[in-house]
């Protein structure tokens, strides 16, 4: 019997991994409910925000459907104490329209990572999980804090994250899904950075679900 079995796995794995690929390109387009740009707080404590505007060149490259990208300061601080909130919609993945995880990205753009860790954020939706990166570029420090939002879940894992795509274009039509990133300066402590991104996602975390289908 275990032999039977061990000599049909392979090609028991590969047909749910054709299944599974079948589901992910057929996936329904789930369009926002609302735009990010008001379902998203305008201000976040002292800090006002101002939208930025992607080229189309790198909309193209990133493959999104919708996204937000706000800066805050605060008033007559010139920038210095600065930080971003970022969110890429995407109502349906596809080859070469999938997030880009910032874990790749942002060592491309010439930061390199100082540690990495995931953490725990308590918010109005309950605890979520998000990755946690300290980045170094010349003499600068950064924060930064990101995770995956829609279809029902709240997810950092790189790994369980591509699982449930999988599993849910298959089985639900479905692959919408949300990449959520805040990046903090890091002027001194850790810690004090860690506690401002950590505000940050609670309030973003709500405005993405108020954007996000249901």
């Amino acid at each position: 019997m275990s032999g039977t079995f061990f000599r049909w796995a392979p090609a028991a794995m590969l047909l749910v991994g054709v299944l599974l690929t079948a589901g992910h390109a057929t996936a329904r387009p789930r369009p926002l409910r609302e735009p990010l740009a008001t379902s998203l707080p305008n201000a976040i404590g002292d800090y006002q925000g101002s939208d930025l505007t992607i080229s189309a060149a790198e909309r193209r490259v990133a493959g999104m459907s919708d996204y937000l990208m706000r800066s805050y300061e605060r008033p007559g601080s010139d920038g210095a104490d600065a930080f971003s909130l970022y969110v890429g919609y995407y109502e349906s993945q596809t080859q070469g329209k999938t997030i880009h995880s910032p874990k790749n990205c942002l060592p491309g753009a010439g930061w390199e990572a100082l540690t990495s860790r995931e953490a725990q954020i308590a918010t109005v939706l309950g605890t979520i999980t998000v990755n946690r990166y300290l980045l170094q570029q010349g003499e600068r420090r950064a924060l930064v804090l990101y995770w995956y939002q829609g279809r029902g879940r709240i997810a950092a894992n790189e790994y369980a994250v591509k699982w449930h795509l999988l599993r849910d274009s298959a089985l639900r039509g479905r692959s919408d899904e949300a990449l959520v990133r805040v990046i903090v300066p890091v002027d001194g402590s850790e810690e004090n950075a860690f506690r401002l991104a950590s505000r940050v996602a609670t309030e973003a975390v709500v405005g993405v679900a108020n954007a996000l289908p249901a």
